[in-house]
């Protein structure tokens, strides 16, 4: 890899931890409320009718109350990492939660608490996916069950991993 590559690379992953840490926390305590997708809501990354696939919902909830949702936690980072190009009016202080379904037991929980598995076996609508778990304990053992590569946390999650699971390289 060239020099300038690796200053990409290393710039993006900078500036992707930056988008993400400017997104500001919201109480952990507990599931999270979001509302749910209608029927006719899509995802702003992919285009997909986001309700037809519930166990795997993630949404944006922005103070004034919209509410961007997605078919997966991979669309969701996507979204996050370029939020000048999906909402370029609103700045990032302006998201009031960012939730996940959780794997198991299908409850919503805080993007920033989860747990994500890579690489697994299990698939979303979107092919492979960010698997969200509620504790470490569940992804160690999704990890196991599913041989999935590596458990990430919501700061670890920048575009070279998004990249990768697009193109099917789980390593």
């Amino acid at each position: 890899m060239t020099s300038r590559r690796r200053w990409l690379r290393g710039g993006l992953g900078t500036l992707s931890l930056m988008v993400l840490a400017a997104v500001p926390a919201v109480p952990r305590a507990g599931p999270v409320e979001t509302p749910a997708p209608g029927a006719r809501d899509t995802c702003p990354v992919c285009g997909m009718f986001v309700a037809r696939y519930p166990e795997w919902v993630a949404t944006v909830l922005w103070q004034d109350g919209h509410a961007a949702h997605f078919d997966g936690a991979k669309d969701l980072f996507k979204y996050l990492l370029d939020l000048r190009r999906y909402e370029p009016d609103r700045p990032p202080e302006g998201v009031r939660a960012v939730a996940v379904t959780e794997y198991y037991g299908l409850a919503r929980i805080d993007a920033r608490d989860a747990w994500y598995v890579v690489g697994s076996d299990v698939l979303g609508p979107m092919g492979h996916e960010l698997v969200p778990l509620a504790t470490r304990a569940d992804a160690e053992e999704f990890l196991r069950d599913h041989r999935g590569r590596r458990i990430l946390r919501f700061d670890e999650v920048d575009r070279p991993w998004l990249e990768r699971l697009d193109a099917g390289r789980l390593d």
